[in-house]
This record gives structure tokens, sequence and C-alpha cells, in this order.
């Protein structure tokens, strides 16, 4: 196999943390997998991987190596792009799946704009909780926070959400304020279905994972559903910061044990096959990164804001 696709397997290792999952991404089976783990690590004589059966991790090794592949890929996946634009033109149309918040939040100011910045482009964004399959539904590129799912085509990590535990004011007042990961176990949770915690999800502070007890109350579908239940004052939930971010500064809604951080939430690229990957998905990925930062930043100076300048 090329180096390339040794990479691109290493990479989708990590980002599945489970070689049987990243199996099933590539097609292929577990032990083929497994094998082109250990073709890379001979090829490039270190471990990379520490494999248990909770899944797999990097090593210094592999953490390095997984910085560079991604580089390389998100490069190979640009020059694709640009050979392409060679011939072809910002036009068509260009069909995009997300999800309802995201489309709504994020990915639906940036297509507006991408649309009046390439007039010839014809933008059908479809908003839709639920994984569709790029390949056997004709969508040129969806864009996915979380699971992935079972779906052909090709798939790239673009960013990363930090996320939130969050309840109203008020519900932590009648059930009182958890100090430690444990006394979550007080609170309901109110889940989104395909954030399946096993009973516990992991919370990090100042670099040490606890792993946090989950006694789940309510379990949804719809984006829209959960913010209501949690709004109704029934429970707490994890969402990324971007989407909560002015119902927070306002007091609507509280951060739940603030000190502690979530497990963040992956973005990814989803589009029928490298070979697909042309100009307009660079254009809106690049767009839609862009934004995302922004966002970030005005974030940062809400929750942050430079003290008042004395006359």
């Amino acid at each position: 196999m090329d180096r390339l696709g040794l990479l691109e397997s290493f990479v989708i290792a990590l980002d599945e943390g489970s070689l049987n999952r990243a199996a099933q991404r590539r097609g292929i089976s577990q032990p083929a997998m497994s094998l082109q783990i250990k073709q890379l690590e001979a090829l490039l004589g270190h471990e990379l991987m520490h494999r248990s059966s909770t899944g797999v991790k990097p090593t210094r090794a592999g953490q390095l190596v997984y910085s560079q592949a991604q580089g390389l890929l998100s490069g190979y996946d640009r020059m694709c792009a640009e050979l392409s634009a060679l011939e072809e033109s910002v036009s068509g149309t260009f069909r995009i799946s997300t999800s309802t918040f995201f489309g709504r939040i994020i990915l639906g100011p940036v297509l507006l704009e991408v649309n009046q910045a390439y007039a010839d482009l014809d933008i059908v964004m479809k908003l839709e909780d639920r994984l569709v399959d790029v390949v056997r539904e004709n969508v040129d590129l969806a864009i996915r926070s979380g699971t992935l799912g079972d779906s052909d085509g090709a798939a790239r990590k673009i960013a990363q959400m930090e996320t939130v535990l969050f309840a109203t004011p008020t519900y932590l007042d009648q059930t009182g304020r958890p100090e430690l990961p444990e006394d979550l176990k007080r609170l309901k949770f109110i889940q989104h279905h395909e954030d399946q915690t096993g009973g516990f999800f992991p919370l990090v502070l100042n670099g040490v994972e606890f792993q946090a007890p989950v006694h789940v109350g309510f379990t949804a579908d719809d984006p829209d559903l959960i913010i209501r239940a949690v709004s109704n004052h029934t429970g707490y939930a994890r969402a990324p910061r971007l989407f909560l971010d002015e119902a927070l500064v306002a007091g609507q809604f509280e951060e739940v044990l603030p000190a502690y951080q979530p497990q963040p939430k992956e973005i990814y690229a989803v589009y029928p096959s490298r070979h697909s990957y042309d100009k307009r998905h660079e254009v809106v990925i690049s767009a839609l990164l862009e934004r995302m930062e922004a966002m970030r930043l005005a974030s940062i100076a809400r929750r942050h804001p430079p003290a008042a300048i004395m006359a």
C-alpha cells in the first residue's frame, strides 16, 4: 500500500479511537487495518500506538506523526483541488448537508457569503439531523459533528468545537450545584441520541481525566428539543459553546462544573471520494473555518472583556 494510504489509515484509527471502527470506515477487515498500522510503524521505525481493550491512543511518536500526517493529507486535498481548478471554475450545483443547529448558526451564513462571492455557484443546502450517505444520496459535501456513522465516501476532520455542560440557574438552585464530577450523579442528563455515554463521560481538569457518572433522564435526536428540555429545568446537557454563547452570557443558562472540560466536538468534512474534492469544497471549507475562528475569538472576548480604561 502507498505511504499516503498508510498515513490516512493511521489518522482515521486515531480519529475513531478504534481499529475496528477505522477498518469499517476504510471498508477493510480489522486484521488488515492492524497490518497497515504495523507496516507504517516498520516504515518509520517507531511504535505509533498504544493498543488496549478500550481502543487506541498515540505514543509520543504517534502524536508527532498524526500532526504531520494531517498536514500532508490536507495538502494532498488542496493539491487535488488546485489541479481541478486549472480547468474548473467555482460554478454549477453544489449540494451540502449538515445538521439543523450547525446549519442555522454557523454554516448557513457562510454559504450565503460564498453564494454572493461566486455568482455562477448554485448552492443547495439541506438541514437534516441524520447521517446522510453522500454517495447514495448525491451530496457533494456533508459537514458533520461527532459521530460519522456507516457511510461510503471520504472523510477528513477539519476542526473541533469546545463543549460545555449547561443547565438553567433555576435547575441548579433546586438540585444544588455540583462541585466535583461525582456530584453529577445527582443531576439528570439530557442526552443526544448519538452521544451514548455508557454511564460515564470524561472530564478533564489540569490535564487529568476524570470519569464522571451520568444519570440519563431524557434522550432525543432533536437539538431544539434538548434545548427546550434544559430550558424547562428538567436537567443538564452538553453542547458546543458556540451554540450557547449568547444564552450563557445573558444568564439564561449556566455552566455546570465550569472548571472541568468535557470532550470537544469533532467536525468532519465528508465527500463522495478524494477524486470528487474540487475548488468548490475548498472555498466552502475555508470560509467555514474562518467563520468558526472568528466566532471563537468573539466568544473569548465576551467571556474575558478587556478592563475598562480609566479616563
